[in-house]
């Protein structure tokens, strides 16, 4: 079973609310929310504020990917603003295993995320303690780019380590998703799959999250 999580960054914020309403209606499973700070990705989008808003519309999870230093300071901001997934990124952590503990004792779901340079190795030491991880199939920063085709190699190296040891994580990928290449990147492995451009980049919000959601199934 693989899920789908649209990503508000493509979103059109002047009509947020009518956009979330069309992926709900499109039955998506998660809200993918990137938060960045301008200081470890080049490019700065929005805080806990809006992650209570959007609490305020809609039911659906709120899947929070922390592109930010020193996520620690933020998260239980975040957490209070009504997140259910708070994912950090490896390579801006030297204490890890401690910001993920931090985010089970505020009784959310802690997800780990890689940049598509960073090997899948760096990340034994924590497999088994979280409940997501996140190939970045992109450099982070932007929407819109193209998927790179080597982070399929990490799907599959992920999946396989979940099986032999028997870890419970959820593998996320988000970047360069489309209709043309959003199965391939499910039977690599994958279980949540990020959508940005390839959902709100269209007239019929509604319906391309359907027609994701059919692919997912197929």
């Amino acid at each position: 079973m693989a899920y789908l999580a649209p990503s508000i960054l493509a979103a059109d914020f002047t009509k947020l609310s009518q956009q979330i309403r069309a992926v709900e209606l499109g039955n998506c499973d998660f809200i993918h929310c990137d938060i960045m700070d301008g200081q470890f990705v080049p490019n700065l989008t929005f805080g806990p504020l809006v992650i209570s808003a959007l609490k305020k519309i809609t039911n659906i999870p709120l899947d929070v990917h922390l592109m930010i230093n020193n996520p620690q300071n933020l998260i239980p901001k975040f957490a209070e603003a009504g997140a259910n997934i708070i994912t950090v990124h490896q390579e801006n952590n030297d204490h890890l295993d401690g910001v993920i503990q931090q985010i089970k004792e505020l009784n959310l779901k802690a997800g780990v995320a890689i940049n598509p340079a960073t090997s899948v190795e760096t990340l034994l030491p924590v497999l088994q303690n979280v409940d997501l991880v996140l190939v970045m199939s992109v450099n982070p920063g932007f929407g819109g780019q193209s998927f790179i085709e080597y982070t399929l190699d990490k799907i599959i190296q992920l999946d396989n380590l979940k099986k032999n040891n028997n870890y419970k994580y959820y593998i996320e990928v988000d970047g360069g998703i489309t209709k043309a290449n959003i199965q391939k990147v499910k039977n690599a492995g994958c279980n949540i799959i990020v959508a940005g451009t390839a959902v709100f980049g269209n007239e019929d919000i509604t319906k391309t999250t359907v027609e994701l959601k059919n692919l997912l199934m197929e």
